[in-house]
């Protein structure tokens, strides 16, 4: 039995997410899916390091799968893009790791983007790909007040009702808000994250970049350590799972 570490680019804006659903197509099965033939039939299991929502897209998703067959990385690679052709999923590459390595548990950082798009004109190219926002968002003042959220936390204000972790409280390693030409992004990493938790900040920021909020409210929001405080869950669209440090 040979391991394969695999690392994956999709847009999210197709599928249910990444976990495989009875009803709805998902990255994981497509990924499956394209493994059935090179597998005589059998199913394999794809794990990958973290799970992305409906509409969320990643630029460096990793999972790993197990095989009896013997077969070359880079074969592999050609033949599961060849099996997911059609589907906005590709497999950047594939690596041969020791059993040890697990996508999920070898994991130790985990780093997300969120895109915004301010500007007045309407979105064409991008739909679907950011969160578009009309009004002037003060950078400045969304990034300074993101600072309250670094550290160890009980964010269950910005834990999504479904959430199915153990705990609330997670250790939030940096968050950073900074404009890039017309966008601005929130770059934010931790070990794990709780279901919503980064559109919950990210919809949070965008009431400071307005001024409908201040740093304190956002400090307030944080410490009620209840949803009903949040005002604002920003769409899956303009979040991307970036990369995964393991250890």
């Amino acid at each position: 039995m040979q391991r394969f570490k695999l690392l994956i680019e999709y847009d999210g804006r197709p599928f249910s997410g990444w976990q495989r659903q009875k009803n709805a197509p998902s990255v994981q099965e497509t990924i499956e899916d394209a493994l059935l033939d090179l597998n005589k039939g059998e199913r394999v299991l794809v794990q990958g390091s973290g799970r992305t929502d409906a509409g969320v897209h990643a630029l460096g998703q990793v999972a790993h799968i197990d095989l009896e067959r013997k077969i070359e990385a880079d074969k592999l690679q050609g033949a599961i893009n060849h099996g997911i052709a059609g589907h906005p999923v590709s497999i950047l590459s594939v690596e041969a790791v020791d059993s040890n390595f697990h996508a999920r548990f070898s994991a130790v950082r985990r780093h997300y983007i969120y895109r915004i798009l301010n500007r007045r004109a309407p979105l064409t190219f991008n739909k679907g790909l950011v969160w578009g926002v009309k009004h002037p968002l003060d950078v400045e003042a969304m990034h300074d007040a993101a600072q309250v959220l670094v550290g160890e936390h009980d964010f269950t204000t910005f834990r999504h009702i479904h959430c199915q972790a153990e705990s609330p409280i997670k250790t939030l390693d940096y968050i950073r808000v900074q404009k890039v030409e017309d966008e601005i992004h929130i770059s934010a990493g931790a070990r794990s994250f709780l279901h919503h938790q980064i559109r919950s900040i990210t919809g949070s920021l965008k009431l400071v970049g307005t001024g409908k909020w201040t740093k304190t409210t956002l400090q307030d929001a944080l410490e009620a350590k209840d949803r009903a405080a949040l005002m604002l869950n920003a769409p899956p669209d303009g979040l991307y799972f970036k990369k995964v440090e393991f250890s």
